[in-house]
């Protein structure tokens, strides 16, 4: 019997993973280019770090969460990367370092879910996280930055959609009206959602279930959504946030029921969705989270941040090209076929050749599969004269030099 890869996951094969390599790499350079640092952080984390920090109102805390004991100490597979970043913060004394902090991150994480079209069960996630500004420049700066690393991806058909969720204090007040509207009608809502009516209301609006949608779909509930029920100081925050978007010239959507699925999100929070995605079409999301940090042992410390989980991405984007070699030696002089590969190798230049030493014909013909951009051809003419045959396999003209100069030829050709 074959054993196969767990439900929900997939191996990244060689074949694709060029695909990753890819996205890694354009993440790396746009986050280092912006002065962001990567981080990384443990796989699992103790189970009580999820329940503080994502919040035990969230679907994710509550049955998606891959947890086990060992030596009768909870831990759990990271389901997010935001609170696993938040207690590195803390633990590392990040606080004692300049203002503001820029960190990224990249990495599988893994939610006991029904896998479908861009969701796994081990899912990976590129995200960034920026703490120390209070002021919604740092909103709109993380948010500009995802809008580059899709750009870069050449990610088309995307919309921004925005809502200030307000603070703790002038979302009290707005929790206890949405209570009192659907308190009537709790009965014939999803259990999901009678869990939410008493934890966390807001998170009702977040909810995918039809007949939950259409019960919060009435006129009254519409007037208190769309009303300004958050304070001054958040209004302001929001009007700050939208003038700098301006700025920048992106456009955006305000969804007043956007409320993001984790507990600890506060005043802003933004999607970036696709067109083609079906019905869970976010590639993006995030939000700022002011009161993490302190709920999670550290100092009061405000902060914001986002997460696109990368199979999304991949299920939009057009394909890359795929890496190719640049040179490959064909020769039935394995020695000095293995001299030059590393010769050309040890200069830069990605080179492979025939470990099995088979005839010609067929090695040009794997220098072909392969998409080689040249034979280099080491026949016993060539080895008698002390020269090199290079082949230009696109468009078939060829050259012989001496050996010396086989890295001017490349390069030359190259540039």
């Amino acid at each position: 019997m074959i054993i196969k890869a767990p439900k929900g996951t997939d191996d990244i094969t060689a074949q694709n993973s060029y695909i990753w390599q890819f996205m890694e790499n354009k993440a790396q350079n746009l986050f280092e280019n912006s002065n962001y640092k990567e981080i990384r952080t443990p796989i699992f984390e103790s189970t009580e770090l999820f329940h503080r920090g994502v919040g035990n109102s969230t679907d994710i805390v509550n049955k998606e969460m891959y947890t086990f004991i060992q030596k009768e100490r909870s831990l759990t597979l990271r389901p997010e990367n935001t609170a696993g970043v938040v207690r590195a913060y803390i633990e590392n004394g990040m606080h004692r370092l300049p203002s503001p902090l820029k960190l990224w991150y990249k990495g599988p994480m893994f939610r006991y879910e029904r896998p479908q079209g861009g969701r796994k069960r081990q899912f990976h996630q590129i995200g960034v996280e920026l703490f120390g500004i209070q002021e919604a420049i740092a909103d709109a700066e993380v948010i500009k930055l995802a809008m580059e690393y899709l750009n870069e991806l050449n990610i088309s058909g995307l919309s921004l959609e925005i809502n200030n969720i307000g603070c703790p204090e002038c979302r009290n007040d707005f929790r206890d009206k949405i209570r009192k509207i659907v308190q009537p009608g709790l009965n014939m809502f999803c259990t999901d959602c009678k869990i939410r009516y008493t934890k966390n209301p807001l998170r009702m609006l977040d909810c995918k279930n039809e007949t939950c949608k259409e019960l919060l779909d009435t006129d009254e509930l519409k007037q208190i959504i769309n009303s300004d029920y958050i304070c001054n100081e958040c209004s302001n925050h929001f009007d700050n946030l939208k003038n700098y978007l301006n700025i920048l010239d992106i456009e955006y959507i305000i969804n007043k029921k956007l409320v993001r699925g984790l507990d600890y999100y506060t005043k802003t929070v933004f999607e970036i969705t696709g067109n083609n995605l079906g019905a869970q079409n976010a590639v993006c999301g995030g939000g700022r989270y002011d009161g993490l940090v302190e709920m999670l042992g550290g100092k009061y410390t405000p902060a914001v941040g986002w997460a696109m989980g990368m199979e999304r991405l991949m299920a939009i984007m057009p394909t890359p090209e795929s890496n190719k070699i640049k040179a490959f030696v064909v020769s039935n002089d394995i020695n000095k076929a293995l001299k030059l590969v590393f010769k050309l190798r040890s200069n830069g230049v990605s080179t492979d050749f025939d470990l099995l030493n088979k005839k010609f014909v067929k090695q040009l013909d794997k220098a072909s599969k392969l998409k080689a951009d040249y034979a280099v051809i080491l026949g016993q003419n060539e080895i008698n004269s002390g020269t090199i045959t290079v082949k230009n396999l696109k468009t078939s003209s060829q050259q012989t030099i001496v050996e010396d100069k086989i890295l001017d030829i490349i390069n030359e050709t190259t540039t």
